[in-house]
Formats: C-alpha cells, sequence, structure tokens
C-alpha cells in the first residue's frame, strides 16, 4: 500500500512539474506568461480614478515626493525596490490606515515581501500621512482591492 501511495505521489508531481515547465514556456493551456522585469519597473497596472478628493490630491503630493521613489507612480510597486500598495494585501480589513502611520515613524519589518524592510520616513506629518493613506485607498478603491 505504501509503494502504491509513493508511485501515485511522484506521479502527481512529475505530472504538476512538467505542467508549470510546459505553461511557463507557453504551451497549450498556459495561463501565465513569464516575464523578467527590468530592476525598478512597475509591479503592477493600476489605473487612476476619474477624480480624487482635495485630502487626496495632497496626498498625492506627499505620495510623489516620499513614497513613489520605492512604491512606484500611483502605488504600482517598483521591482527590487518596494511592493505595490494597489494591491489586496494592504486592503483596510488587513492594513488599516493606523498601519500606514506606524510604517513612516516605526519603519516596518519585512514580512509580506521579499523587498527587505523599510526604514522609519523622515520629515512626514501625521497629517501627510493622513492625506497620503487617503490617496492610497482612493488608487485601491478605482482598482477593486478596497
Amino acid at each position: 500500500m505504501r509503494k502504491i501511495i509513493a508511485i501515485t505521489a511522484a506521479a502527481t508531481v512529475s505530472a504538476a512539474a512538467a505542467y508549470f515547465v510546459y505553461s511557463s514556456a507557453g504551451g497549450k493551456g498556459a495561463t501565465t506568461q513569464r516575464t523578467v522585469l527590468e530592476p525598478g519597473a512597475p509591479l503592477a497596472a493600476v489605473q487612476l480614478p476619474p477624480e480624487l478628493s482635495a485630502p487626496a490630491v495632497i496626498g498625492k503630493r506627499a505620495f510623489d515626493a516620499v513614497c513613489a521613489e520605492c512604491h512606484g507612480d500611483n502605488g504600482a510597486g517598483r521591482n527590487g525596490m518596494g511592493p505595490p500598495l494597489v494591491h489586496k494585501i494592504y486592503e483596510p480589513s488587513h492594513h488599516g490606515d493606523a498601519a500606514f502611520l506606524r510604517a513612516v515613524r516605526n519603519g516596518v519589518r519585512a514580512h509580506h515581501w521579499n523587498f527587505g524592510s523599510m526604514p522609519p520616513q523622515q520629515g512626514l506629518t501625521d497629517g501627510d500621512v493622513k492625506s497620503i493613506t487617503r490617496y492610497v485607498r482612493e488608487l485601491q478603491r478605482a482598482n477593486g482591492t478596497n
């Protein structure tokens, strides 16, 4: 009985590996195309909302000045630099607004992504962070992640 289970498991793993290799190469039935992103390339396609609220416009300015270097234009992330903020991980149900304030004040130990830890950010007031958070939330809503 153990031999049958071991053989079945090995066959399943082999079939899955073959499918993965075949799919990755663009074979019939491929569901995704693997591409190599350049360092700093956007990690997500982000649609801008038709209009931003006044606080979000202020937040966009602060985001562009301080956050976009790592988190990319409009929170799309940057390959090798920082994660996209327009992502289900950053939905309010998982990372509430206070998490953004704590991240700016204290930095963040890497735990969801392999970008390394985020250091505390200097020169942003609590009001700046509230506006940045508002901007990110409006981007998230426009992209169905909030």
